[in-house]
């Protein structure tokens, strides 16, 4: 690793005005690995293991935090937070990684590739408030690559789409821009999309890489833990294991970013509540009729409402229920000294 500074980190005039007087002579660092009992950091002095203060679901890669040299005293509020709902049936939100400048979302040129997943990773970036960049890999081994970046486009115009084989280590030179100095990138896709080579591409790491099985195009884990690995021009690396869920939470302005098409079309609809399903004067299903809206787009539209809607309410009721419990708890103490 070459030498660092808070600049070179990410380090911004965001960060330092949330500086109390009393922590000045704190040092800052950013968050490399979350561990159970502790916390990786990278400073200007160098790596140090700090103790958290608070539980370790609390912190996230690349937050910043101030420490005395021993403890994480202070999470300082992120610029931009990839979060979602964790998966299986428990109701709450897991951070994924903090403060990223652009998500990299990755897909391979081959079965892989899927507008609804693609379309939820987008719904993530916009309600992180980071840069969405679509990264198509084993453009080697596809006969169309135009015809999936195509695809890709028809989600966003301004959707920025690379497509690579990641293999060659010159072919990830469009890349450096998003992980140099300051900058941070982040990749988030499904197992066997090529992260991991990718990573050592950027990085010039030597980590271990999987191939796919060939008749579903499915990977295995490479990565097992998120990590904040520094680049060859200066920036930083947040590479993350393969997810096969992606559950949306509070992302209610992400998905009208993402649907703003539908949101346009919405408004020009007779009826303000209009359900888009058969309503006289329609403006969504007269565009669907005159096929300049594919229909599956609606329905992807109303599935992720639904999913976001269901899981935020999930976690709300969760979160509440753990007031009232600690309220409880308070009360009771409070009672017990009383006696």
């Amino acid at each position: 690793m070459t030498d660092i500074t808070l600049a070179s980190l990410g380090w911004s005039d965001f960060f330092e005005n949330q500086l109390e007087p009393t922590e000045t002579l704190l040092t800052p660092a950013r968050v490399h690995e979350v561990q159970r009992d502790r916390i990786r950091v990278l400073t200007e002095q160098g790596p140090l293991q700090l103790f958290p203060t608070e539980a370790a679901g609390n912190y996230a890669v690349g937050d910043w935090v101030l420490t005395d040299g021993t403890q994480a005293l202070r999470i300082l509020e992120a610029r931009t937070a990839l979060t979602r709902k964790a998966a299986g049936h428990v109701a709450y939100t897991q951070r994924i990684a903090a403060n990223v400048d652009t998500l990299g979302i990755v897909s391979s040129c081959n079965d892989d590739f899927n507008l609804a997943r693609i379309e939820r990773y987008l719904a993530l970036a916009a309600t992180a408030g980071c840069t969405p960049l679509l990264i198509l890999t084993k453009a080697d081994k596809s006969e169309d690559v135009a015809h999936y970046a195509a695809e890709a486009r028809t989600l966003s115009e301004d959707l920025g789409v690379l497509a690579l084989n990641a293999k060659d280590a010159g072919e990830a030179a469009p890349l450096h821009p998003y992980a140099s100095e300051g900058q941070t990138l982040a990749l988030l896709g499904s197992s066997g999309v090529g992260k991991t080579t990718l990573r050592n591409r950027l990085t010039g790491e030597s980590a271990a890489t999987q191939g796919i099985r060939e008749d579903d195009a499915k990977g295995r884990h490479t990565t097992t833990y998120r990590s904040l690995v520094q680049t060859q021009t200066g920036g930083w690396l947040i590479d993350t294991p393969g997810m096969r869920e992606l559950q949306l939470a509070d992302m209610a302005e992400g998905i009208q970013e993402v649907f703003d098409d539908l949101l346009e079309l919405s408004a020009q609809c007779k009826f303000r509540n209009c359900d888009h399903v058969s309503e006289p004067g329609c403006a969504v299903q007269a565009a669907i009729a005159d096929g300049t809206l594919d229909p599956a787009r609606l329905e992807r539209w109303r599935k992720l409402q639904a999913e976001d809607a269901r899981n935020t309410e999930s976690i709300a009721r969760q979160r509440a229920r753990g007031k009232a419990f600690a309220k409880m708890v308070k009360g009771a103490k409070k009672a017990k000294r009383v006696r």
